[in-house]
């Protein structure tokens, strides 16, 4: 029961994080942009400000020299009766008398930006303007700005857990996929994709691709033990039966003899089935260490004919190789060799006397191209989607001696080399 709560809550505890963090950029991106945004438009409107300061300094020092205390008064009191807003304006003369243009009630002194402007004559004219105004319009901005960092925070927050919420649930597919699997032990389930295609869609492609490779593998190993099972039964009869007829029977040196040949001989069969059985495994799995080299295909099927061309002619079969020098691939030698020797073994164990025996190597576009032919009876057509399975043998192929295991590991080999391998029947022609 913990372990359950566990579960649920730890995917829970893992979206309130990535919510918090989305949440977290979200909102400090927002809140930068709304203190830059506060901070441009302070600086515009102290910008303006001084723009106005500046253009009336100019015109009112314009107006003083054009005709004194007089033309400036008079240009004063009509732009204050005018303009929406008051500016403060002063002037002190060469002797130092002040004459103020506007009226000084109400100014705060610590509210006032001043530019000043000291004319030919040494009369200096100061015009002000009180900043109240644009405080009062900041300190509205601030409030709105503030409305807008809440709604921010709330957006962020539930954006975040419901964006979070969503790219979780393919993850939590997931889990409860491998937790099916975990409890039931069955590997059929799959997980559902939703089509959009994006990176956990992909990803879950790939975990039921995965899927699908562990139970073919848990399928091929079930099988595969059951052959083994199976096929070990009999050699392993025949040595409890033989060394049961050993010990049965009167003490004699020539029949102990040859009941322990006939012990090595299973033995060594047994040897040779689970060697090919790793051999197999270890290619499937990608495990299989190769040594790469270049090679050229007509040294290798030529030591691979070699081995068979006795085995050929006393059987009455006629091997045939046309082989092109020039073909060769990176490839593990003795590996290839192996593979070679299984099909051309193949190949004589089930043609008939009299028959024949094709080994071609030619090169096809940038691949290689190794093609064995015989005259044999040839594959039902029932049986060839499984020739190539671990330890099945046809019924054509039991009369003779054999581990059903020779074309397996031919197409791991080729398959861990990248290559391919495919048949073709006809009776008389492979």
């Amino acid at each position: 029961m913990s372990s359950d709560l566990e579960k649920g809550v730890r995917p829970l505890f893992f979206g309130l994080r990535i919510a918090l963090w989305y949440a977290t950029l979200f909102v400090v991106g927002s809140t930068a942009i709304v203190f830059l945004t506060y901070y441009l438009t302070a600086t515009s409107l102290a910008q303006r400000d001084q723009q106005i300061i500046r253009g009336k300094l100019g015109d009112y020092a314009a107006a003083y020299q054009r005709g004194g205390v007089r033309v400036l008064a008079a240009t004063v009191r009509a732009e204050q009766q005018a303009a929406p807003e008051r500016l403060f304006v002063r002037v002190v003369d060469r002797g130092v008398e002040a004459v103020v243009l506007s009226n000084p009630e109400g100014w705060d002194p610590s509210k006032l930006e001043i530019a000043s402007a000291t004319l030919a004559d040494g009369t200096l004219v100061q015009v002000g303007k009180s900043t109240e105004l644009r405080d009062e319009l900041l300190a509205r901005f601030r409030a709105a700005l503030g409305l807008v960092t809440l709604l921010v925070f709330a957006i962020a927050l539930t954006g975040g857990w419901l964006a979070t919420q969503s790219a979780l649930g393919p993850i939590r597919r997931l889990s409860f996929a491998v937790q099916r699997i975990i409890r039931t032990g069955r590997t059929d389930a799959r997980v559902p994709l939703d089509g959009s295609g994006d990176a956990l869609d992909e990803l879950t492609e790939l975990f039921n691709a995965m899927l699908d490779k562990i139970e073919g593998l848990v399928t091929a190993m079930r099988g595969a033990l059951d052959n083994v099972s199976h096929d070990l039964r009999t050699p392993l009869t025949r040595l409890r039966g033989t060394a049961e007829m050993a010990l049965a029977g009167p003490a004699a040196l020539d029949r102990y003899r040859e009941a322990l040949a006939d012990c090595v001989e299973e033995t060594d069969r047994v040897l040779v089935m689970l060697n090919a059985l790793m051999d197999i495994s270890e290619a499937e799995s990608g495990a299989m260490p190769l040594r790469r080299e270049r090679v050229r295909l007509a040294d290798v099927v030529e030591r691979a004919v070699d081995l068979y061309r006795d085995v050929a002619d006393a059987k009455g079969v006629r091997l045939v190789v046309e082989a092109s020098e020039d073909v060769e691939a990176t490839a593990d030698r003795t590996r290839l060799e192996q593979a070679a020797a299984n099909l051309i073994d193949n190949a004589v164990k089930y043609t008939p006397p009299g028959g024949r025996v094709d080994v071609e190597v030619r090169g096809a576009g940038n691949a290689a191209l190794l093609r064995v032919r015989d005259t044999g009876p040839g594959i039902p057509p029932d049986e060839r989607p499984r020739i190539f399975d671990r330890l099945f043998r046809g019924d054509r192929s039991r009369a003779e001696r054999g581990l059903g295991l020779g074309l397996s590991l031919v197409k791991a080999i080729v398959e861990a080399h990248g290559g391919t391998v495919a048949v073709d029947s006809e009776p008389g022609a492979m």
